[in-house]
């Protein structure tokens, strides 16, 4: 089986966009990219995968209960939903992460799908060995995802134009990409792929 590509959108969710709990400034503005990336990889019939924070009303994660974050992207509410300008398609693989009251659950290795498969499963199932990452934020989700990817053996591909940071310190973002690239991962934008 030829090695595949996948592309993976992290936490695309209203409450980490503009008036969302735990607002990402401009957050929505990189949703257009992120649905261009949508058709490439539709039209070349690649994997499409999307993770999202499903976090229980009580959980260490949230600041009430000890953690460091507002409450957020709680189960079945509208901030958990993906932001209403994403256009997945129907065969896109849905995961779900920070299920567990007692863990933080940052990286999409933690999330699984419905039926209990966690995202490594469903790439080995696939024939996935590169992946190609989008979403928020991108100190955090985006970074740990990214660590695990590669730490499992994967290629990362960063899609620079399809994410945001939350910077809760000012450079942030800019370590968390130094460290993604130390590593071994990857940018690439829009044009790289045209080209």
């Amino acid at each position: 089986m030829k090695a595949k590509r996948a592309l993976l959108v992290v936490d695309m969710q209203n409450d980490f966009c503009p008036n969302g709990a735990l607002a990402i400034p401009e957050g929505d503005k990189i949703v257009p990219a992120i649905n261009k990336y949508v058709r490439i990889f539709s039209r070349k019939k690649l994997p499409i995968l999307a993770t999202r924070d499903w976090h229980p009303p009580r959980t260490k994660h949230f600041r009430d209960f000890g953690g460091v974050w507002p409450a957020h992207c709680i189960q079945n509410s509208f901030g958990a939903q993906f932001h209403p300008g994403l256009k997945l398609p129907k065969e896109a693989i849905l995961l779900y992460k920070g299920m567990d009251p007692e863990k933080d659950s940052y990286s999409a290795f933690h999330a699984q799908d419905m039926r209990g498969l966690s995202l490594l499963k469903l790439l080995d199932l696939h024939g996935v060995k590169e992946l190609y990452i989008a979403g928020l934020a991108t100190d955090y989700c985006v970074k740990f995802t990214t660590l695990d990817a590669m730490k499992q053996g994967f290629k990362v591909r960063i899609l620079m134009d399809a994410v945001k940071g939350v910077n809760l310190k000012p450079n942030d973002v800019e370590g968390a990409l130094k460290i993604m690239l130390k590593k071994g991962a990857k940018k690439l934008t829009l044009k790289d792929m045209e080209a």
